[in-house]
């Protein structure tokens, strides 16, 4: 007699054998791959699956933090206990240093979001990074869900929707000529619930941004932003304390919470399945400086 497996055990299942593949694949494709890590979930999940994938062996890729100086310092703070626990190699390219010998300008906006582009492609051409693992999802933004799991970049760091290849029976084209690299999406085909079924299931620690606490907060543009080193509030922009927590992790400056009471990986995911907009969607202000706003910024070489 066997036992019914449940439908999101099964899924979870598929959707981490299908990462770990990519991630061997990556392996034996590719000199010298490296894994984006910010300390977010996307990212944080991306490293446990790459554990994972090499077991009991240690990860053979460094983590690549493009850092904008307006981060939280919970997810710094977990970022650098993560990487010293299982003793991994972490890149970190400074926008602050771009800014310091001008290669980079501030934003009038004080954003420096749209400013990771540049420090991203010189650090992947410094280290001659050729495969660049990046916690992605389809789901998140209309741009991403063009792009495949195996996403290759011209010699210039630039997405070319033409160039996309197909991906059929599970078989990845990594071929790039030199001066090109190739991004790669372990997470494409995951949703967010999904993310979430497996944090619960896997016990995978995140920071504590995620969850809801009690935070100082003001409205700007329909969101819940916070004080920082980014600036803000602005004349007229009142301050109030609220329970938040947050969906996504960017930078501070256009990154807002949303109002929950949430503490709990059960109760995050109560709340996530009940929500009608994405992560993206419903937190960050750079995806609405336009329509086309993400695909503009990934022909350029964004994430």
């Amino acid at each position: 007699m066997t036992t019914a497996v449940p439908a999101t055990r099964d899924n979870l299942a598929a959707l981490e054998s299908e990462a770990i593949h990519v991630f061997r694949e990556v392996a034996g494709e590719f000199d010298r791959p490296v894994i984006l890590f910010s300390g977010g979930k996307d990212s944080t999940l991306l490293l446990h699956l790459a554990i994972k994938a090499f077991w009991p062996a240690p990860v053979p890729f460094p983590l690549l933090h493009v850092d904008t100086g307006h981060n939280f310092d919970e997810v710094i703070e977990f970022r650098d206990r993560v990487v010293a626990r299982h003793g991994l190699r972490l890149v970190v390219a400074r926008v602050q240093d771009w800014i310091d010998d001008g290669r980079l300008a501030e934003r009038p906006d004080g954003t420096r979001n749209p400013l990771q582009t540049q420090p991203l492609l010189d650090t992947i051409t410094e280290h001659r990074f050729d495969a660049v693992f990046g916690g992605g999802r389809r789901d998140e933004e209309r741009a991403r869900a063009k792009e495949r799991i195996f996403s290759l970049r011209n010699a210039f760091g630039q997405w070319e929707p033409r160039r996309q290849r197909p991906e059929l029976w599970n078989l990845y084209n990594g071929r790039h000529r030199p001066g090109e690299h190739v991004r790669v999406f372990p997470l494409s085909n995951w949703t967010e619930a999904d993310v979430w079924h497996y944090i619960a299931r896997e016990g995978v620690e995140l920071p504590s941004i995620y969850y809801a606490h009690r935070r100082k907060v003001y409205r700007r543009d329909g969101m819940w932003l916070t004080e920082g080193p980014w600036g803000g509030p602005r004349d007229g922009e009142e301050v109030t304390e609220l329970t938040v927590r947050y969906r996504t992790v960017g930078d501070g400056s256009c990154t807002g919470a949303v109002e929950s009471t949430a503490s709990t990986v059960d109760e995050v995911i109560a709340e996530v399945q009940a929500s009608r907009l994405t992560e993206r969607g419903a937190t960050r202000a750079d995806d609405r400086l336009s329509e086309a706003a993400m695909e503009d910024r990934k022909r350029e070489g964004y994430f």
